[in-house]
């Protein structure tokens, strides 16, 4: 018994030994963004049961986080003390007057970590920092252990506006998934959500005084079946099934949920624009005065806008905004203010009133009159306007905060002329666009914004004078939901972009490092994963770049992905990417039909989904092709060989690859030196019926030895199919082995969409076997 108590209390001796020996080296700090100073020191801090926080009762509730986390995560109860009570194993939050709003700075030895800060919002980012440096499984339920390195961190914004906006009007997202959203701009150290309220498509928020536009506007005929920009145009009387709306009551929680998390929610309630639903349900607000329905998908031009003739429309806006402010404390009210089409104003007797009671010009000048009138009421009320960059049209209202969305050219227009500024282009900021190959990613508003070109983007432009500089208030991520109807998509969309856009505007430019950041990103996924987030993975996709050699007939295939000095491994044939792979280490030769498969590894294995090509030489390819129906001129693809040169196109049908015919069917002759044995010919297609591109309606294959006269081989038909999707698709036909020196390829035009639209017929091979 007696040697048992013996080596009972050695192996405990020896885990506590193992413990104390852990080592911490600059790779275990992983913090996202990244902090302006971190300094590495000897040994760590463990908390466990006996461990107590002090803080100042002001504080309690940022210091609750971090004990509901611990509690959570592993179970223990943090317990608070006074200052003097204890003086080692103690987590200490301290006000400090001399650091700037949301700065902190976090210390970390082996009795005591203290955080210091000299706002909520400095305590809570030292709070998530010191979350960060612990075990990703910190944000489950299940941690084993909870030990800090010892470190010194010195940190603060670059930015004061670090935002995300949720489109709420297009698809609709609940209570619950935007309480969970806050959670997750905390961690990323980001301080403002902007909810879009009201768009065409759907009002999401109860106004009291006018009933209507959560009992009308927020419903639509549910068309979700079809393709967001293919769906009809629906009947006023027809009575909306697809929607809904957060209650006041709901917002106030939201509000209330966010401010614990040091997160600013600003509201927008679009005007004059993008409010089809208001007309709705209160058609006297527009310049006709007509009913209309809400719209079930896409609006352009965007018509059917508040008369800004009418003293109604302003005594209605003026209504909503003073329920909307009672519920929203934020600084800023959000109005839109983009893509208005005025010519409803342009006729209406009501608007050239006045114009010529205002001395307005023009159509312009009478939404600059608009916007200016809002602003005033708002500021009557203490708040700020944000609008678009289009606010700029027709003269700035005088204090208006300009989002510069179209580029960075607003935003700096904005800043010559005195103005605030929050940079939010699309070329960086918008989330609703692919980060990966779109033939590997769910459908998005187009655009390709992969995570790496998020990860570059600055709020400062090189022409800015060191004044305009200082009115760039920060940066914000857009997610428009037209494609997005469900929550577990929406976080497909915006992690892990938000990480990359996190460190963009937090962490000092000189820090901007790449290669590093990926490092801390893969800690960053184990985080996610706890949290349960439905993160993307198209970092790790494999993608290739082809080029074709024509008159050797081979073609050159250089392999990548996002992240530096990638182990990308593939096989051709028929290998087996978990044991047969090989390492990319410059471009693969590709003389003969195969099958190319390739995947980033690591630890020796395949991660992320498998790249998959096939490269086909066929009897058409290099051959000369006569074109007796030009294609467009908008998409010519790579050229006269396009259609035999080996090379499919993908889903975006920007990718040169494609060539593409308006309203016409393709008819084109290939051309062999010398008659060839052909029995099968395949036509490469693509469906993306949004922006109007449809399968053909029937491809016929026929045959010619003299050129002139032709004779059918086979035929193949499909008849028009709502698809909401895009999708490529192979068009085969098979016929009797035939002798032939000319082949003649025809694929008909569906002409006309169901709406009356124009049909692109989109062409990427002709495959002759």
């Amino acid at each position: 018994m007696k040697n048992i108590s013996i080596l009972l209390i050695f192996v405990l001796f020896a885990i506590s030994c193992k413990e104390k020996s852990i080592v911490f080296t600059e790779n275990d700090i992983n913090i996202i963004p990244k902090p302006v100073e971190v300094t590495l020191n000897k040994g760590s801090f463990k908390i466990d049961a006996a461990t107590k926080i002090v803080a100042h009762d002001s504080l309690k509730s940022v210091a609750n986080i971090l004990v509901d986390k611990v509690k959570l995560s592993a179970n223990i109860e943090i317990g608070f003390i006074e200052n003097d009570v204890q003086d080692n194993n103690v987590i200490e939050f301290q006000v400090a007057d001399n650091l700037e709003k949301e700065a902190y700075h976090l210390s970390i030895n082996n009795q005591k970590i203290t955080i210091s800060a000299n706002s909520y919002g400095g305590f809570l980012y030292g709070v998530q920092s010191m979350l960060q440096l612990l075990p990703a499984e910190i944000y489950g339920s299940n941690v084993a252990n909870l030990i800090l390195p010892s470190v010194e961190i010195k940190d603060n914004p670059r930015f004061k506006y670090r935002g995300l906006m949720l489109d709420l009007s297009r698809h609709f997202f609940p209570k619950e998934y935007i309480i969970k959203t806050i959670d997750r701009l905390a961690m990323h150290k980001m301080n403002v959500l902007h909810l879009h309220l009201v768009d065409d498509q759907g009002w999401r928020m109860e106004i009291k005084k006018y009933p209507k536009l959560t009992e009308v506007a927020a419903w639509r005929v549910d068309q979700e079946n079809k393709h967001w920009n293919a769906r009809n145009k629906n009947n006023p009387e027809q009575k909306g099934t697809y929607g809904g709306f957060l209650t006041q009551d709901e917002l106030k929680e939201i509000v209330a949920y966010a401010k614990k998390n040091n997160v600013e929610v600003i509201p927008e309630i679009e005007m004059p624009a993008h409010v089809t639903c208001v007309m709705s349900a209160y058609p006297h607000l527009s310049c006709h005065g007509k009913p209309v329905a809400v719209p079930s998908g896409g609006v352009w031009p965007i018509t059917d806008i508040y008369c800004a003739g009418k003293e109604t429309t302003f005594q209605f806006l003026e209504d909503v905004l003073l329920e909307v402010m009672e519920v929203f404390p934020s600084k800023y009210i959000h109005i839109g203010g983009d893509e208005a089409t005025k010519t409803e104003w342009e006729k209406c007797p009501d608007c050239q009133r006045r114009m010529k009671s205002e001395g307005l010009k023009n159509v312009e000048e009478l939404q600059s009159y608009f916007v200016k009138r809002i602003e005033k009421f708002i500021n009557s009320k203490g708040k700020k306007l944000i609008g678009w960059d289009e606010i700029l049209e027709g003269g700035l209202a005088p204090e208006a905060t300009v989002m510069s969305w179209r580029g960075f050219k607003g935003g700096v227009e904005a800043t010559e002329q005195g103005h605030d500024v929050i940079m939010t282009p699309g070329s960086f900021c918008y989330f609703d666009h692919y980060q990966g190959p779109q033939d590997a990613e769910p459908i998005a508003q187009g655009g390709y914004l992969p995570l790496n070109k998020v990860y570059q983007f600055n709020p400062i432009t090189e022409e800015m004078t060191e004044q305009q500089a200082k009115h760039v208030l920060g940066g914000q991520a857009n997610l428009w939901a037209e494609y997005i109807p469900t929550t577990e998509h929406s976080e497909y969309m915006i992690f892990p972009r938000l990480s990359a856009l996190s460190e963009a505007i937090w962490s000092p430019i000189k820090l901007r490092d790449w290669n590093d950041f990926t490092k801390r990103l893969k800690t960053q996924f184990k985080r996610y994963e706890a949290l349960g987030i439905n993160y993307s993975k198209s970092a790790y996709l494999v993608t290739a770049e082809m080029d074709v050699n024509l008159e050797k007939k081979a073609v050159s295939m250089e392999l990548k992905n996002e992240f530096p000095n990638s182990d990308i491994r593939y096989v051709l044939g028929e290998g087996d990417i978990n044991s047969d792979a090989i390492s990319y280490k410059k471009p693969i030769e590709i003389d003969k039909s195969t099958i190319v498969k390739a995947s980033l590894f690591e630890n020796n294995k395949p991660v992320g989904s498998i790249y998959t090509d096939t490269i086909k030489f066929h009897k058409a390819i290099a051959k000369k092709v006569e074109y007796l129906t030009p294609y467009n001129n908008r998409y010519k693809g790579s050229g006269e060989y396009t259609l035999v040169n080996s090379l499919r196109g993908s889903k975006n049908f920007h990718d040169g690859q494609w060539q593409a015919w308006l309203q016409d069917d393709m008819d084109v002759v290939i051309e062999f030196e010398e008659p060839t044995s052909v029995s099968k010919v395949t036509v490469g297609s693509m469906e993306n019926q949004g922006p109007g591109i449809y399968f053909p309606v029937k491809i016929e294959v026929l045959a010619s030895n003299d050129g002139a006269k032709f004779k059918s081989l086979g035929k193949v038909e499909r008849p028009y199919t709502e698809n909401k999707d895009a999708v490529l698709k192979d068009f085969i036909i098979k016929f009797g082995e035939t002798k032939t020196k000319f082949i003649k390829v025809i694929a008909t035009n569906l002409k006309k969409t169901p709406s009356n639209g124009g049909v692109f017929l989109f062409i990427d091979e002709i495959l002759v076997e």
